[in-house]
């Protein structure tokens, strides 16, 4: 019966970073820095909403966009934070960042447009896309610090362009755009047929200076993606945030609805506390990344290696070009030699290749004996 499941699913792939994670997770005495996710626990007093919820027997259907209270609170976050305006009527509170990145593709592409993404670039835009019939087309960046910019998105607009997508601060590089390059964009695309998804998850997560949209010169055209998951460390509880102009929301609010209903009641309770009396929690964890990221940067520059030094997220992609081995098998010698994971960079579209991600999500002492046992693997590799 397989000859039966649509094409599309089985040409799509699972995650290279949940791949390679799923093949070494079992190995004994492994130490890990693959995976994206905060190691700070869910703050106190978002948990305490969360079952205030429960006891309080909120836990029946919401409005489909997620209830009104929470959908303006998400409003005045991304106002007081960023600068964006937008009414309750133009946010959709959905199951995380991943599912407003499928409703917004579902809402506006078509089979044969294309969708600009910057290479190399987090894995999960690209199935998404071709599950709607659209083509990926990927920017090299590399020779930009993985930056895009109006300059390398030019050459690649065509009658077919029906969105480009600006994910930064960057997963798995870590740099983020400035104003200018923002405005640069902004001005190439405004007034063509040509949406902006940008997706800014880890907006509260920027090291030096302020996260900037580039909603904030292009409303109309651009869609906002982000979501609590990094922020506040609440990558179970699923809240995501899609924000546009009302007559897209009312598209993708049937999307949506067809999809979930509506998010977890209780996990919109606990969202509530984290825009509200947690608006400013990221701050610590923020802090402590940075602190991690300044460790785990010089760390790396000292073994020899080449890294562009992160402005956001929490995530190093050095260059193992020089050892003359794919990212793959670089990085599987790596488990097998010293102990250590890390994720291929060829996971992150063939513009990857050459590189590996380290997450330094990890505790300080966690960086440090995985860095040490790198150091070694390196010296005897020499």
């Amino acid at each position: 019966m397989e000859h039966l499941i649509h094409s599309r699913v089985k040409n799509i792939e699972i995650s290279g970073i949940r791949r390679f994670f799923n093949m070494v997770a079992n190995r004994p005495d492994l130490i890990s820095l693959t995976i994206g996710q905060p190691d700070f626990p869910t703050p106190e007093h978002i948990k305490e909403a969360g079952k205030e919820a429960i006891t309080d027997n909120f836990t029946t259907y919401t409005h489909n966009a997620g209830f009104l209270e929470l959908r303006q609170a998400a409003c005045d976050f991304i106002l007081e934070k960023y600068g964006l305006y937008y009414d309750s009527d133009e946010v959709i509170v959905t199951v995380g960042a991943s599912q407003a990145l499928d409703i917004t593709f579902r809402t506006i592409l078509e089979e044969e447009t294309e969708v600009i993404l910057p290479g190399p670039v987090y894995p999960g835009y690209e199935p998404l896309i071709r599950l709607c019939g659209a083509k990926p087309v990927y920017v090299d960046t590399r020779s930009n610090g993985f930056r895009l910019s109006a300059e390398l998105i030019a050459p690649y607009l065509n009658e077919r362009t029906r969105c480009i997508v600006l994910p930064y601060p960057s997963n798995p590089t870590g740099v983020t755009l400035s104003e200018q390059e923002l405005q640069k964009i902004a001005e190439l695309v405004k007034g063509r047929p040509i949406w902006i998804v940008s997706d800014e998850i880890y907006s509260e997560l920027v090291y030096n200076g302020e996260h900037h949209s580039i909603a904030k010169w292009l409303r109309e055209q651009t869609i906002v993606i982000n979501g609590l998951s990094k922020s506040h460390s609440m990558t179970g509880w699923r809240i995501g945030f899609v924000f546009a102009p009302s007559f897209v929301t009312k598209h993708m609010i049937k999307v949506h609805q067809y999809s979930v209903s509506c998010t977890s009641s209780v996990s919109q309770k606990a969202a509530l506390a984290a825009l509200t009396a947690g608006k400013n929690d990221a701050e610590t964890m923020r802090s402590q990344y940075k602190e991690r990221m300044e460790y785990a940067y010089h760390r790396l520059i000292k073994m020899g290696l080449e890294v562009e030094k992160p402005s956001g997220a929490f995530y190093l992609f050095p260059s193992i070009a020089a050892f003359g081995q794919s990212s793959f098998d670089f990085a599987l010698d790596v488990v097998n030699k010293a102990g250590v994971a890390l994720v291929p960079g060829s996971a992150f579209s063939e513009y990857g290749e050459g590189y590996v991600r380290l997450s330094y999500a990890y505790s300080l002492d966690t960086l440090k004996k995985g860095l040490d046992r790198l150091e070694r693997y390196l010296k005897e590799k020499q």
